[in-house]
């Protein structure tokens, strides 16, 4: 957990939104029916300080003497074409009113789940790499038999339908290892507190955003604002530019924010 000291004050935000983005994230809540969301600031004067630090330090684990740095943190990759990454600061109150400034960053970093000093993933690594070992063999298998035939051969059609199957049940699996805290107490899996049609996307879960919730409400801390911003080149897309803050992502994110932020807005 990072004290807000951990980051300099800076006299103002060093990058903007996206053009056309609101300054909050947050989302509809089915119970309240309502939208939940917290404000920019004053986590956006600390994303501007924390990218300082990726600016300076040039890696993730800039705690850590140079020596004792891991290769596997350092922050080149995210230059590399389409390698960028989201970061993300929430900024608390603990139950004595000290400021508590917790940071993520989305996914993996460069394989990466777990970096000391930055928010753990929702879901137990261990458990998900035991459950997606074998069936992410079998689905590269599937794959490799299918470069073998014509695309158009009913071979190649039945292998591709076994590697979609085999595909949609690990999804499925996986998301039943994610499950969201509120600040009501209340938890509930991935799938029923996601609002969207449809099984959640993959990767849902694994934004900075809801990793800093989920990591605040088990902590008991309040959250009183949020910020991410991108880092490193842009995505393919074109949707994302370096050194710009958003707010999170409307399919994903979006669809379980209301419910994170339950009991704290």
């Amino acid at each position: 957990m990072l004290q807000g000291r951990f980051f300099p004050a800076v006299a103002s935000g060093a990058a903007g939104y996206g053009a056309g983005e609101a300054p909050v994230s947050g989302g509809w809540c089915r119970r309240c029916r309502t939208v939940h969301s917290l404000p920019l600031e004053p986590a956006g004067k600390a994303c501007a300080s924390l990218m300082a630090l990726l600016r300076a330090q040039q890696r993730i684990d800039g705690h850590l003497p140079p020596v004792m740095a891991d290769p596997r943190c350092s922050t080149a990759p995210l230059f590399d074409p389409a390698g960028g990454k989201m970061f993300g600061v929430l900024c608390c109150r603990d139950s004595e009113g000290n400021q508590v400034t917790l940071r993520a960053f989305s996914g993996q970093f460069n394989g990466l789940w777990q970096v000391d000093g930055w928010v753990a993933p929702l879901v137990d690594v261990d458990a998900l790499a035991a459950l997606t070992r074998e069936p992410e063999r079998a689905i590269k298998n599937l794959g490799a038999a299918m470069a073998q035939f014509p695309r158009e051969s009913d071979a190649y059609r039945q292998l591709g339908r076994q590697r979609k199957m085999l595909s949609q049940h690990l999804m499925r699996s996986i998301h039943a290892l994610y499950r969201l805290r509120n600040f009501r107490g209340e938890t509930l899996p991935l799938t029923q507190a996601f609002l969207g049609s449809g099984a959640p996307p993959a990767g849902t879960g694994d934004c900075c955003a809801p990793k800093l919730l989920h990591h605040a409400a088990a902590a008991g801390l309040h959250p009183e604002s949020l910020a991410e911003f991108y880092w490193g080149a842009g995505n393919a897309s074109g949707a994302r530019t370096h050194g710009r803050l958003y707010p999170a992502c409307v399919a994903k994110c979006g669809q379980i924010l209301g419910f994170q932020l339950c009991g704290a807005t």
